[in-house]
């Protein structure tokens, strides 16, 4: 038994959305890719860090401010800092997507997610360039 492509619906959308008209948003692939690029970063600055602190790991104090103040470590690390807060806001967004039920706790908690990891990349860069520049 073959399917024909004229048998198949042309529309694949539950009939109760398609009658409130409520489909996608267009960012769920957008999102997901982000995500997983972001993981994958994640995984090879990671790789980075691990070999970096472990290279630190009897040194002292002096050379390990001078290693971070290196430039491409200096950089390294901001994009560490900067890629792991994406990765987990865009993590913590689709978990409050999913089981935070009242909208205006939704907003909140995104809202309040966001403004910590801005906060938080924020003081990440500023320490390690406060490293870097000698400050």
């Amino acid at each position: 038994m073959s399917t024909n492509a004229k048998d198949l619906p042309k529309d694949l959308q539950n009939p109760l959305k398609r009658a409130r008209g409520l489909g996608s948003a267009q960012f769920g692939v957008s999102h997901w890719w982000t995500q997983r690029v972001t993981a994958v970063g994640l995984i090879l600055l990671g790789l980075w860090f691990v070999i970096l602190v472990l290279g630190l790991l009897h040194a002292d104090y002096a050379t390990a401010r001078a290693t971070v103040a290196k430039p491409w470590n200096a950089v390294l690390l901001v994009a560490f800092i900067v890629t792991a807060f994406w990765h987990a806001v865009l993590g913590l967004q689709v978990v409050i997507e999913d089981y935070v039920h009242t909208r205006w706790k939704e907003i909140f908690l995104m809202v309040a997610i966001k403004f910590l990891a801005v906060l938080s990349v924020l003081a990440g860069a500023l320490a390690v360039l406060r490293i870097a520049l000698g400050a």
